[in-house]
């Protein structure tokens, strides 16, 4: 291992040792009960709150898998769903996080997401409760594979070791980190990483633009690919009999433009739904000490998603002036953010930013895992299989499930082929579709019964399989992201079942009355 290498490795240990320092720190108050180490105990300030549900949010994808579409085929694929993600964000602060807030508290101080969903109905029989709960140990089992492979392809690009030795060695950092601090020390640093994340991204794509010779010389490398600079074009690299982009006279090969139409604009602009479903952003909601301070969290997120997705799209495109022939197919395009800054920045700053990378890997899947884990242990463990465990029982389950979890994440993340941002954009299709449309339902439709609910969740998680693996296979019109479809199948079937089957009941009206008054 050179100079260099060591250098890098030394600023990354700086970072995780302060992360790990934080997970202690809040260890204590995280393991009080199972309040606080869910839900921190609803004591998040707006700022954590907003950073926080942004960090977890926005994964590993945002510096490896959004630069590395960016780079492989322009703007339009990436600028489109960076487009859709912001309105999306956006949206879902404005409507869902207050009311969420409220209604938490109503529906029995709730705090799990599954746990809402099944008082919200009072359910005797916890049906709802089980299926949310499934479904979340599945997609985000899901997700958390996809942090591995971020990981892996991070340490072992950086220091030339095997993939699978740094993923694995990854995950178990991140488990360890997770099984400490809980929710509180997750959010707590979830706010660092987010300011590192941003950090990293700002200082890649100026350092990077002024090596490439300005802003200028980057657009015109980029009008010169056919596509690459359009919002309603796609450019095509060209491939071998191998799948690796040709490359002629020290130029990637590139085929004429691909059509971009309304239609996959739509597809893209879709990703923004998924933002109704999410899991690790809902809970920022419920946790929050104070509704009255959502709307400076909105705007604090707002910002930050904007300038984050924004400067990701642009080291894409930095990305193929500097290093056009380094990453020859769509896996390796996505470590171009991981190329830039290597190549641009002395050791020991390259390290920090190499950081950021981890930053929101490890902001995420600490997330994943622990409400994955929270949804077996407090939903099915405590909620269906044993209602009288205590507080210490259920987090002796929890952090058993989180073992489990993380090591058939690592399982699926073993093919160092994965690529990031199809991962996630399943995982994120997942819960778009199961919850998204039940989760605006539920707080604005007062009609909405709990049959329309559970025919809501099912038939949306199914949609996105069967359109993922059997209907988008026959291409055309059919080939859109899975998520706009299984959304308003979704939506359809809680309509017609809560239409078809009898009100609710007085008290459940009575509930919804008191939290749409306020």
């Amino acid at each position: 291992m050179d100079s260099k290498t060591l250098q890098i490795l030394l600023a990354m240990a700086i970072y995780m040792v302060a992360v790990i320092f934080i997970g202690i720190v809040f260890a204590k108050r995280a393991n009080k009960n199972s309040e606080n180490y869910y839900l921190g105990g609803r004591s998040l300030g707006p700022w954590v709150t907003a950073m926080s549900a942004e960090a977890s949010d926005m994964s590993g994808w945002l510096l490896m898998g959004l630069p590395g579409v960016a780079y492989w085929c322009g703007l339009a694929d990436a600028a489109w769903t960076a487009i859709g993600l912001a309105l999306g964000t956006y949206l879902n602060w404005l409507l869902v996080s207050k009311r969420l807030r409220r209604y938490s508290i109503r529906a029995n101080n709730s705090i799990t997401l599954p746990e809402f969903f099944s008082n919200r109905f009072r359910e005797k029989k916890k049906v709802i409760l089980t299926l949310a709960a499934l479904f979340i140990l599945i997609f985000f089992t899901v997700y958390a594979a996809s942090c591995f492979v971020t990981c892996g392809k991070l340490f072992s690009t950086l220091f030339g070791t095997s993939y699978t030795s740094m993923m694995l060695l990854g995950a178990v950092f991140v488990l360890l980190y997770t099984l400490l601090g809980g929710f509180l020390a997750e959010s707590a640093s979830d706010f660092m990483q987010s300011i590192v994340m941003i950090i990293a991204l700002a200082t890649i794509v100026i350092i990077s633009t002024i090596n490439a010779g300005g802003i200028g010389a980057v657009i015109e490398n980029a009008k010169s690919i056919p596509g690459f600079l359009d919002f309603f074009g796609l450019a095509t690299p060209v491939l071998g009999e191998d799948g690796v982009q040709l490359v002629e006279a020290g130029k990637p090969v590139f085929g004429e433009a691909s059509n971009y139409g309304l239609l996959t604009i739509c597809s893209m602009l879709a990703w923004g739904l998924g933002y109704f479903g999410m899991p690790q952003v809902l809970l920022r909601f419920m946790a929050i000490r104070e509704e009255k301070e959502l709307k400076m969290s909105r705007r604090i997120a707002m910002v930050w998603v904007v300038i984050s997705l924004g400067v990701a799209v642009f080291i894409g495109i930095v990305g193929r002036q500097i290093a056009g022939t380094e990453h020859l197919t769509a896996t390796s395009a996505e470590n171009i953010f991981i190329t830039l800054a290597t190549s641009s920045l002395p050791a020991i700053l390259a390290g920090f930013v190499m950081a950021g990378i981890l930053a929101a890997t490890i902001s995420s899947s600490d997330s994943y895992l622990l409400i994955a884990a929270s949804a077996f242990a407090k939903n099915i463990y405590q909620g269906v299989l044993n209602k009288k465990a205590s507080d210490k029982t259920v987090m002796t389950i929890s952090r058993i499930t989180l073992l489990v979890i993380a090591i058939i994440a690592a399982v699926i993340a073993l093919d160092e082929n994965s690529i990031i941002f199809k991962v996630v954009s399943f995982a994120w299709a997942g819960f778009g579709a199961t919850f998204g449309p039940l989760m605006l339902f539920s707080l604005f439709w007062k009609r909405t019964t709990r049959a329309g609910a559970v025919a809501g969740m099912v038939s949306g998680a199914a949609m996105v399989f069967i359109w993922k693996l059997g209907i988008s296979k026959l291409g055309g019109a059919f080939a859109i992201y899975e998520l706009l479809p299984a959304f308003i199948i979704s939506s359809v079937f809680i309509v017609i079942v809560s239409l078809i089957t009898p009100k609710p009941t007085i008290e459940i009206q009575e509930d919804f009355d008191v939290v749409s008054a306020k």
